[in-house]
C-alpha cells in the first residue's frame, strides 16, 4: 500500500497539507493542531492504523533546517507493552553548519543497546530522501536512497534475540530532547528559531498486515514476494561497507570501553 502523504510535523504546531490518503493509514496521535511550547518541550507525532509483522517500509522525509540542536526527528518501528520490540531511525538536529547524526536501533524484547550512528553524504533538509526499513525473519536493513547502511541479522543460533513474533506499528515524531541529543545535551534548543518543522511524503508499506491474531502472509504464496527473502547482494555489499567506512561514526560493536567484559556476541561473530 502507498499514501501520496504529504505531512509537516512542527514542533509547537502540527499540519497536514494535501494529505492524500494519509488518515487512511495514520493517526495523530500528540499535538494535532494544539501542542504549545511550554517549559521547554513540545512536540508532533503520528502512527499506523495498522501493525506489520515483517514487510519493506519506505518513507520520505525532509528534516528540520538551520539551527535544528536539541531536536529529534523520529520514524520508527514498535510494539507495545514493556517487552517490546522496535527498531529505529532517529534524527539528532544539529547547529547550523554541522551535519545531522542519524542514529539507528533495534530493539528485542524491551532491550536494545545495538546503537550505530551515521552521518550523511547529502543535506537531509535540502530536499526529500527516502528511509527504508527492510524487515523479514533472517535480517533488518536500514536503508537510505536505496542505499544499505546497516544490517542486523537474525542470530537466534547463537542466542541472540531477534524481533520475529511481535507485530509493529509505524511511528514518527517531532520532539525537544535537548537533555541528550546534542553532545549528550551541552547545547540546548534555541527556540528562536522556532517552530522547527520535518516533513514527510510518500509513505509505501509492502508488508504482512497483523489482525485478530493472524498475519497476512500466513500462507507460502503470500511469503515468495521477494523482501520476504531478500539479502543483501555483492553490489549492496559493497555500498553498505562504503557508507560504514566513511559515514559511520559510532558502532557499539566496536565500544569496548562500554563493554569491558566483551563485545555483544553478534559482534564477536559478525
Amino acid at each position: 500500500m502507498a499514501s501520496m502523504l504529504h505531512l509537516f510535523l512542527v514542533l509547537g504546531t502540527l499540519m497536514v497539507v494535501s494529505a492524500g490518503s494519509f488518515y487512511q493509514e495514520f493517526d495523530i496521535t500528540w499535538g494535532d493542531g494544539r501542542a504549545k511550547i511550554h517549559n521547554n518541550a513540545s512536540g508532533s507525532g503520528f502512527q499506523s492504523k495498522n501493525d506489520y509483522l515483517f514487510g519493506k517500509i519506505d518513507m520520505q522525509l525532509k528534516l528540520v533546517p538551520g539551527n535544528s540542536a536539541g531536536t529529534v526527528t523520529a520514524y520508527y518501528l514498535k510494539s507495545p507493552g514493556s517487552k517490546w520490540d522496535e527498531i529505529d531511525f532517529e534524527f539528532l538536529g544539529n547547529l547550523s553548519g554541522d551535519p545531522y547524526t542519524l542514529h539507528t536501533n533495534v530493539f528485542t524484547n524491551g532491550k536494545g543497546n545495538r546503537e550505530q550512528q551515521f552521518h550523511l553524504w547529502f543535506d537531509p533538509t535540502a530536499a526529500f530522501h527516502t528511509y527504508s526499513i527492510l524487515w523479514n525473519p533472517q535480517r533488518i536493513v536500514f536503508s537510505v536512497d536505496g542505499t544499505p547502511i546497516r544490517e542486523f541479522k537474525n542470530s537466534e543460533s547463537i542466542g541472540v534475540p531477534f524481533p520475529k513474533n511481535q507485530p509493529m506499528r509505524i511511528y514518527s515524531s517531532l520532539w525537544n530532547a535537548d537533555d541528550w541529543a546534542t553532545r549528550g545535551g551541552l547545547v540546548k534548543t534555541d527556540w528562536t528559531h522556532a517552530p522547527f518543522t520535518a516533513s514527510y511524503r510518500n509513505f509505501k508499506a509492502d508488508a504482512c498486515l497483523w489482525s485478530n491474531g493472524k498475519s497476512s502472509c500466513a500462507s507460502s504464496r503470500s511469503r515468495s514476494r521477494a523482501w520476504f527473502s531478500q539479502e543483501l547482494d555483492s553490489s549492496s555489499q559493497n555500498r553498505l561497507k562504503w557508507v560504514q567506512k566513511n559515514y559511520m561514526i559510532y558502532n557499539y560493536c566496536t565500544d569496548t570501553k562500554r563493554f569491558p567484559q566483551g563485545l555483544p556476541v553478534e559482534c564477536r561473530t559478525a
